[in-house]
């Protein structure tokens, strides 16, 4: 009779992305490439609900009606492999704070009032199988006060970045002015001469600074606090790539000051966006674009978050009509004033909104836009975005130029990175100015900037730029798809990172 070994404990992976389709979606999806690279990890995402969620229940006849982080995690964990389980986490009502938060602040609050949740549910994974070890933390930027969490149960926690390697080294970089050199960034005003970034490799403009970073009330302070606690982790998973933002990369992997950087990315969700019932309407999408010629449509699309005020609006017609080009454009309402929240679609007519005498013959509005399907089909020559992150991983992946037009939260940061720094887009508005929570603005875009970017877009400004700036995102679209598979660098990374972290597991 042989004495045969007990198999070596599956190791368990909590992850933690702060509620919203956009991070929980690329959470989804790291969360895949882990478990597909290696049998012995198993992961369980700890999802919260979202402040902004509609409290209705979730429209049965339009699943895009609420964007809340309930339906987007019921979507999401259908396709989930088998050792990715999703839990939902309840809020401690005592601790929590403001159901509609209006500040940074606020936000942070609602992170923190899920710590008790956290604890009670890593601690039945801990009791529920004795074959499972806890490996360690995998948090999102704004859930660092699950570290505490994570040191009481005296394991590691790594961050997942859903961002750019550039706006990593910012934050580091303001962190240690404040911290090191007793300066107050939020004193930065335009006009103020352009600063140094390690992580940039030209001077940038205060104006193009996340306005939360420059937020006395509250803003700045949460940045900060945020940014020291970085340097808590074991290591940070960057979701960029060392191709498109080697610079950036370089400066961070050289700082003996920050954690170890493990570029993974592009994580994307490529599969076909959709609900129940949006068969009819992607099919719509999908028939028109295909009644295009090659690369001839400008495609409009502006987040989840992404919506215009009328007059806004008005203005954005009159520059597509003008420019002659086809185009295709997601128009979506926004939420109540009085009550931030998702956009929505417009339940009835467009012509609500749209200006008086707009013909759109060339184009066609929609609401909700099933934007992988978009980006991947021939007919689209260029994308009207806010620079989100996934958006812009979205659309270097499928080769098509950017006309950048931020609104909130980085994106400015994002947009000055792609116009100035990679040249891979052009500009509309990049200083563009909205509130990170109420989203609200006194701005106004006007037709003839927007128009002059979707012409730049569309090639018509010097024939060598142009064709320089395509030849480059083609070039980037190869290079994204290349580091991810077999051998190339994020693949390369997320080797790195599950080397490192079962080393971590077993010498404790």
């Amino acid at each position: 009779m042989t004495n045969e070994l007990p198999p070596p404990p599956q190791a368990e992976l909590v992850f933690i992305p702060i509620p919203g389709r956009g991070h929980l979606q690329s959470t989804v999806e790291m969360a895949k490439i882990l478990v597909a690279r290696n049998p012995s990890l198993s992961i369980t995402l700890l999802t919260m609900r979202h402040p902004f969620d509609d409290p209705r229940p979730p429209n049965e006849e339009d699943p895009h009606d609420s964007a809340s982080s309930s339906d987007a995690q019921s979507q999401l964990s259908k396709d989930a492999p088998q050792r990715i389980r999703f839990v939902e986490l309840p809020q401690d009502e005592s601790t929590a704070g403001p159901q509609k938060p209006r500040s940074g602040k606020d936000f942070a609050k609602v992170i923190a009032g899920y710590k008790n949740a956290v604890r009670d549910a890593v601690s039945k994974i801990i009791s529920g199988n004795p074959n499972v070890k806890l490996a360690g933390f995998v948090i999102d930027m704004f859930c660092t006060p699950m570290i505490d969490v994570a040191n009481e149960f005296g394991v590691p926690t790594f961050l997942f970045f859903t961002s750019t390697a550039a706006f990593l080294g910012l934050l580091f970089h303001f962190q240690a002015l404040q911290d090191h050199h007793n300066q107050d960034f939020t004193l930065f005003v335009d006009p103020h001469p352009d600063l140094s970034v390690p992580s940039l490799s030209r001077p940038i403009a205060v104006k193009y600074l996340p306005s939360v970073m420059m937020d006395k009330n509250g803003g700045a302070a949460l940045v900060i606090s945020m940014s020291r606690r970085f340097r808590e982790t074991k290591g940070i998973l960057l979701n960029s790539f060392t191709e498109l933002e080697s610079y950036a990369i370089q400066s961070l992997s050289q700082d003996d000051s920050i954690p170890k950087i493990y570029p993974v990315g592009p994580v994307l969700s490529l599969e076909v966006e959709g609900g129940k019932t949006d068969v009819q309407q992607y099919e719509a999408i999908m028939s028109w674009l295909g009644e295009q010629p090659e690369s001839s449509v400008v495609f409009l699309c502006f987040g989840s978050m992404g919506h215009f005020d009328k007059e806004q609006v008005s203005e954005i017609a009159h520059a597509l009509e003008r420019s002659g080009h086809r185009f295709l454009w997601s128009l979506r309402r926004p939420p109540p004033k009085d009550a931030p929240g998702f956009p929505t679609d417009y339940e009835e007519d467009l012509k609500e909104v749209l200006p008086e005498g707009f013909k759109g013959e060339m184009g066609k509005v929609i609401g909700w836009a099933p934007q992988v399907a978009v980006l991947s089909h021939p007919a689209v020559g260029g994308f009207v975005s806010h620079c989100g992150w996934n958006s812009t991983l979205e659309s270097l992946w499928f080769g098509v130029p950017m006309a950048a037009w931020p609104l909130y939260a980085e994106q400015k940061l994002n947009a000055f990175e792609l116009v100035k720094e990679l040249e891979v887009a052009v500009e509309i508005k990049l200083d563009y100015k909205r509130d990170f929570i109420t989203r609200e603005t006194t701005e106004v875009v006007r037709a003839e900037e927007i128009e002059r970017g979707i012409r730049q877009l569309m090639g018509e400004d010097d024939g060598s730029t142009s064709r320089r700036r395509r030849q480059k995102v083609r070039e980037m679209s190869e290079k994204s798809r290349s580091s991810v598979r077999e051998g190339g660098s994020s693949y390369k990374s997320v080797g790195r990172f599950i080397d490192d972290l079962l080393v971590l597991m077993n010498s404790s």
